[in-house]
């Protein structure tokens, strides 16, 4: 029962080979160009061919950012690939011999952490995903939730702030404006401007031309100030979405990946915090674990992959 996992990014494209208990037998990862659909096209094809030389392979899923709709077939809108009602599961299809379905990223990386990582123990979970952005992915009853349309769980914009900041969705206080690796560049940035705690910020600014995620998530490692308490900033916007999503969603636990969760429990400590703070009837209220996202950057190709494989059996 192995299935073929692809994870378009914005510069590559990750494929893997995955059994149905989620271990990678072989993978692949190849250039490309995000603004060129037949390159991807051909890309993705390329992969899936490599990948199943040999193999007896049940199904493919390709998972990529954008909105997707409900039949897992047709990409609405891709931000980074000139996809605009995009008909991609049918070109693969022709093809390729064997069932495809086009899944959002952000749902094929929290599938994967709900059947194989930190979510495994649980039947409703929230997964967010901090990164450049921020992602979202919901399982509720064990079943992933997409939506009427296929559109759903795009966490990152969630409005935390009336009027706030502009989004590039083109709303105004978005979560991913106040919980993103974004988001804490820009906070650290501010720290380091008004000097006191933010001086150490300052002081790797000023030699390096410039802050960097490496740069920020190495202060916070040694313990700076300034850095910590941008940390802090950004995990009491998350924590307070986190309260917005228990009172509608009444997850189990919030699962938090990308490349901000490396902070580890330096991350969920403000978020939890903020939750309690925020959460409604607190002390009535059964309140959610935290946890951070277990498969890192294997997430992707393994839940696109589990999914097709769920796709082909039913």
């Amino acid at each position: 029962m192995r299935a073929i996992g692809i994870d378009i990014g914005g510069t590559k494209i990750a494929g893997a080979l995955v059994d149905e208990a989620g271990t990678i037998i072989r993978s692949d990862r190849q250039p490309t160009t995000p603004g060129n659909p037949d390159e991807i096209e051909d890309a993705v094809v390329a992969m899936v061919l490599a990948l199943s030389e040999g193999e007896d392979v049940v199904a493919a899923g390709v998972a990529a950012a954008g909105f997707i709709d409900s039949a897992q077939s047709t990409v609405y809108y891709a931000p980074n690939i000139n996809w605009r009602n995009e008909p991609f599961r049918d070109k693969l299809e022709a093809r390729l011999d064997l069932p495809i379905i086009i899944e959002n990223d952000a749902n094929a990386a929290g599938w994967a952490e709900f059947r194989f990582g930190a979510g495994r123990a649980y039947t409703d979970m929230v997964t967010l995903t901090v990164g450049t952005g921020v992602g979202g992915a919901i399982v509720t009853g064990n079943a992933l939730f997409r939506g009427g349309f296929g559109a759903g769980a795009e966490l990152g914009h969630l409005r935390v702030v009336p009027d706030g900041l502009p989004c590039g969705c083109g709303a105004h206080g978005c979560l991913e404006q106040y919980g993103s690796g974004r988001a804490l560049l820009r906070i650290a940035n501010e720290f380091a401007d008004a000097g006191g705690i933010g001086l150490g910020l300052a002081a790797v600014r000023e030699r390096r031309g410039k802050l960097t995620g490496k740069e920020v998530g190495r202060l916070i490692q040694d313990g700076d100030g300034g850095a910590l308490a941008a940390l802090r900033q950004l995990g009491g916007a998350l924590g307070q979405a986190c309260a917005s999503l228990g009172a509608v969603l009444d997850p189990q636990v919030f699962v938090f990946g990308g490349g901000v969760a490396a902070a580890g429990d330096l991350l969920l400590e403000p978020i939890r915090a903020a939750y309690l703070d925020f959460l409604p009837a607190r002390g009535y209220h059964p309140e959610a674990e935290f946890a951070i996202a277990q498969l890192v950057n294997d997430a992707g190709v393994v839940g696109a992959a589990d999914l097709a494989r769920i796709h082909a059996v039913r």
